[in-house]
C-alpha cells in the first residue's frame, strides 16, 4: 500500500469517529507480508492501539441495501450464505464517495494469490491436499448466477445498467468474496440492545448498535462456510456427509462483517501481540504484551494450518517445527484422512458387510474425516472407528445396543489397518516427500513460481505428518509383534522353569 494511500485511509478512518494512536502505530508495507501495522514507539502491554465504532463495520445489518430491496432480499435468497454481504459490498463500492465506506473499500486489495484465482495447472499441484475440495469456486459462481444476477436485474434503480460491468460482474463478485474470506470478522447483535419488538421479517437492521463482534478472528471457514465436500466412498460402502446441525447452532450470515483498521493487522503462527476486545459501542484493539519500536503488530488467525492459510489468505507460514518433526513448516499443519479410506482398507480384512457399522458410527460420532496433527499420533477417533469395524459380530451387537463407542485402544490389528491407510493416503499426492524437499531446497525454491512454491509447502507439510505417523505406527506394530512372540515362547516353556519352593 503506497504511503499516500495509507495516509488517506487513516484520514478517512479518523473522520468516521475511529481512533488511532498515531504516535505509536503506523500503517506500512512489510516485505513478504504486504501492508500491516508497525510500532513507531515502544508500546506497553494493555495499551489501546485503536477503536472502531460499531456503525463503521460493514455487514448486511449496517448497509442500507437489504432494507432498500425489501422482501426481494429474501426472495432471492440473499439472506443465506455470503451472497448478500458480497452484493452489499459491490453496491457500496458502486456508490463511490456517496458510500460511507468509500475510504475503506478504496484500499482493499483487488489481486489475490489464493487458489480461487489459480489456473488449472497450478491447482493440480495441490492434488491430495485439504485445499482442493474447499476452494469453492463452482459454488460461488452458482450463487452469483442463481441469486445475485437475478436480484441485480430486478432492480435497475439500485443497479444501473452503466455500472454492471464495472461493479457487479462475476469477477468483482469473486474479488469481494475473497475480501470477505481473508479479512472479515464474526459479528453478532449486541446483547441487551436488541429489541424484542424488532420485526423478524426485516431483511436488515439499520441500527448499528445492534451488532457486536465476537472474537477477533477472521472467519474460517467456520466449518468455513466451506465444509469439506464428501468424496466418493469405497465400493459398496457409502460414507455420507450428514448435516445434523440444529438451526440454532448455525452461523447467521448477518454476523459476518468487514472491520476497517482491524483487518490491517497481519498474523503469523504464535506471534500475536494484540487482540480485539468488544465493548458496547466500540471495538478496541489492545496490545497483549510489550511491542518494541519497529516490530510488527500481529493479530491472530487462530494458528490455522498452511492449507487454510493458502486458501483464505494466499500465503503460508514457515517457522521451526517441533519434535517429532524437524525443519521449517507450520506447527499447526494437519492432514485429513477420510473415513471411507479406512473402510476400504478394512473391507479387505473382514468377511462381513460394514455398512451397518458405518451408519451407526455416523449417527453416534458424526465423524467422517479424521485429522492428524504434527504430533504424528493416530487420532483417538480413528482408533475407535477402526476397532468398531474389526469387532467380532457379538461384540458389535453389544456395542450397538449400548450406544457406546469402542475405546481408542491400539492393538496390532488396528495398527495394521493404520499402516495400510497411511500408505494409501500418501499415494493421493502427485509427488513423494523426498521430491518435494528437493523442490524447496536452497537454490531450487527460487526457481518456482509463487503458486507452485506455496503448493509444495502445503503438500510437504501434510506428507511429513503422514510419514511421521506411519513411522510411529510401524514401530508400534513391530513392538507388538515382538511382544506377542515373546509371550508365545514363554507359554511354550510351560512348567519347564525352576520349581516353585513350597
Amino acid at each position: 500500500m503506497p504511503e499516500q494511500v495509507a495516509a488517506n485511509f487513516v484520514t478517512w478512518f479518523l473522520s468516521q469517529n475511529g481512533t488511532l494512536d498515531t504516535e505509536k502505530v503506523g500503517i506500512v508495507d512489510f516485505p513478504g507480508h504486504g501492508r500491516g501495522a508497525v510500532a513507531l514507539q515502544d508500546i506497553p502491554e494493555d495499551h489501546t492501539l485503536f477503536t472502531i465504532p460499531r456503525d463503521l463495520t460493514l455487514s448486511m445489518r449496517t448497509s442500507s441495501l437489504p432494507n432498500l430491496m425489501g422482501k426481494s432480499w429474501k426472495e432471492h435468497g440473499l439472506h443465506e450464505g455470503w451472497a448478500g454481504l458480497i452484493l452489499c459490498m459491490m453496491w457500496e463500492e458502486s456508490k463511490g464517495p456517496e458510500s460511507k465506506w468509500s475510504g475503506y473499500l478504496d484500499v482493499l486489495p483487488n489481486k489475490f494469490d489464493t487458489p480461487m484465482f489459480w489456473g488449472e495447472e497450478d491447482v493440480q499441484e495441490l492434488q491430495g491436499t485439504a485445499v482442493v475440495d474447499k476452494i469453492g469456486r463452482d459454488e460461488a459462481e452458482r450463487d452469483y448466477h442463481d441469486k445475485v444476477a437475478p436480484a441485480i436485474k430486478g432492480r435497475p434503480d439500485l443497479f444501473p445498467e452503466d455500472k454492471i460491468d464495472a461493479h457487479f460482474s462475476l469477477e468483482r463478485y469473486h474479488i469481494m468474496g475473497s475480501r470477505i474470506l481473508s479479512r472479515s470478522f464474526h459479528v453478532e447483535q449486541w446483547k441487551g440492545e436488541h429489541s424484542e419488538e424488532q420485526d423478524e421479517d426485516e431483511p436488515g437492521n439499520s441500527s448499528a448498535m445492534d451488532i457486536d463482534l465476537q472474537e477477533g478472528e477472521a472467519p474460517a471457514p467456520e466449518g468455513d462456510a466451506e465444509a469439506q465436500e464428501p468424496e466418493e466412498a469405497a465400493e459398496d460402502i457409502q460414507v455420507e456427509d450428514e448435516d445434523d446441525e440444529d438451526d440454532e447452532d448455525r452461523e447467521d450470515p448477518a454476523d459476518v462483517a468487514m472491520v476497517p483498521m482491524a483487518d490491517m493487522l497481519n498474523a503469523r503462527f504464535e506471534s500475536e501481540n494484540a487482540k480485539l476486545f468488544y465493548e458496547e459501542r466500540v471495538l478496541r484493539m489492545v496490545s497483549t504484551k510489550l511491542i518494541k519500536a519497529g516490530e510488527q503488530i500481529w493479530n491472530t488467525y487462530g494458528d490455522p494450518p498452511n492449507s487454510d492459510l493458502l486458501r483464505r489468505y494466499g500465503h503460508v507460514d514457515l517457522v521451526p517445527l517441533r519434535p517429532p518433526l524437524s525443519g521449517m513448516g507450520n506447527p499447526g499443519d494437519v492432514v485429513e484422512v477420510r473415513a471411507d479410506l479406512v473402510v476400504s482398507v478394512a473391507t479387505s480384512k473382514v468377511k462381513y458387510d460394514l455398512q451397518e457399522r458405518v451408519d451407526w458410527w455416523l449417527e453416534e460420532a458424526d465423524d467422517d474425516v479424521f485429522v492428524l496433527h504434527t504430533d504424528c499420533e493416530l487420532p483417538e477417533e480413528f482408533i475407535s472407528f477402526t476397532r468398531l469395524l474389526l469387532l467380532p459380530k457379538d461384540e458389535w451387537e453389544k456395542t450397538a445396543k449400548k450406544s457406546k463407542l469402542p475405546k481408542p485402544k491400539l492393538d496390532k490389528d488396528v495398527l495394521a489397518i493404520a499402516v495400510d491407510v497411511l500408505q494409501k493416503r500418501l499415494r493421493d499426492y502427485p509427488t513423494t516427500m523426498e521430491e518435494d524437499e528437493q523442490l524447496l531446497a536452497p537454490g531450487a525454491a527460487e526457481q518456482l513460481s509463487l503458486n507452485k512454491r506455496h503448493a509444495v509447502v502445503v503438500r510437504l507439510g501434510e506428507k511429513r505428518i503422514l510419514h511421521g505417523t506411519l513411522q510411529d505406527a510401524r514401530a508400534k506394530l513391530a513392538a507388538s509383534a515382538g511382544s506377542s512372540k515373546k509371550r508365545g515362547r514363554e507359554e511354550d516353556k510351560g512348567g519347564k522353569g525352576k520349581k516353585i519352593r513350597k
